[in-house]
């Protein structure tokens, strides 16, 4: 235990100092700073307003950059480990393959998720200040989805780091993945629908089984209980499920398939080479 919280002190140590993350928390923390500045708090659109109109925007904006940010920044986690000789160092010590891949795990999942966290609560700790309603329950529920999300593609950038040999090979992958999913929530599926070929339930059940989706219905659902701007396909959704657990599910879901990716990537990595 001692081992695996080193090892994870140690990515957060690395990960701190390195441009990327500084990049990354001004993209965060920018965009609720711009946000305050554009005055999205005092205007009203389709009737939401105040911190509930600004909550909505970070999280349809976060839902396209945050699993590209977590994929190109995690992928060569441990192939760069692997390329600069820092994997065979680390490992001259007693700690076990186990304690390393898991001690990593930790401390990318908690340098990338904090960022994001704590943007939405300085969202909120500022919108007190200036006497705005806080909306708690869409606070509590977007971090869940936020949590769940980071945990989805932090598991999958492991597994694709776990076998690839090179950073070049991995960061190509990852916008791979990045793009095959992005694609997946709108031009492939209408496509799909409009060739015919496919069942409807069928192209609902493969835009429900991309994390990016269920992510971004969960929200909507939010705001529009009935999710009326969705059409037809809420019928479906809503005919299936409640909306109380159609939430649990768009959290519990992406969590479970990146746990599935990290621990797939595990297996890989004991087997494989590690120099």
């Amino acid at each position: 235990m001692k081992n695996l919280s080193l090892i994870a002190y140690l990515d957060l140590k690395e990960s701190i100092r390195a441009r990327w993350f500084l990049i990354y928390s001004l993209v965060f923390g920018g965009l609720i700073a711009l946000f305050f500045i554009a005055g999205v708090t005092e205007s009203q659109v389709m009737g939401f307003s105040g911190l509930s109109r600004l909550l909505l925007m970070y999280i349809q904006i976060t839902i396209v950059i945050l699993p590209i940010f977590i994929l190109i920044t995690t992928v060569r986690s441990i192939s760069g480990d692997r390329d600069n000789h820092i994997l065979e160092y680390m490992l001259s010590f007693p700690i076990s393959l186990k304690q390393y891949y898991w001690g990593k795990v930790i401390g990318r999942f908690i340098t990338v998720y904090l960022p994001v966290f704590f943007a939405m609560l300085i969202a909120i700790i500022y919108g007190a200040t200036i006497g705005a309603d806080i909306p708690w329950s869409i606070f509590f529920l977007y971090t869940g989805l936020l949590f769940s999300l980071s945990s989805a593609f932090l598991g999958i950038a492991f597994f694709v780091s776990s076998f690839v040999k090179s950073s070049e090979v991995a960061l190509g992958i990852a916008f791979f993945v990045w793009i095959f999913m992005l694609a997946f929530l709108d031009i492939a599926l209408i496509s799909l629908m409009l060739s015919q070929r496919f069942n409807e339930e069928l192209i609902i059940f493969i835009a429900l089984a991309n994390p990016m989706e269920i992510f971004r219905v969960a929200a909507i659902s939010l705001f529009d209980p009935e999710l009326t701007v969705m059409g037809p396909v809420a019928f479906y959704i809503l005919d299936t499920m409640s909306q109380v657990v159609f939430v649990l599910l768009s959290i519990g879901y992406p969590l479970v398939l990146g746990l599935l990716f990290a621990y797939g990537g595990f297996k890989i990595f004991k087997k494989k080479d590690l120099v």
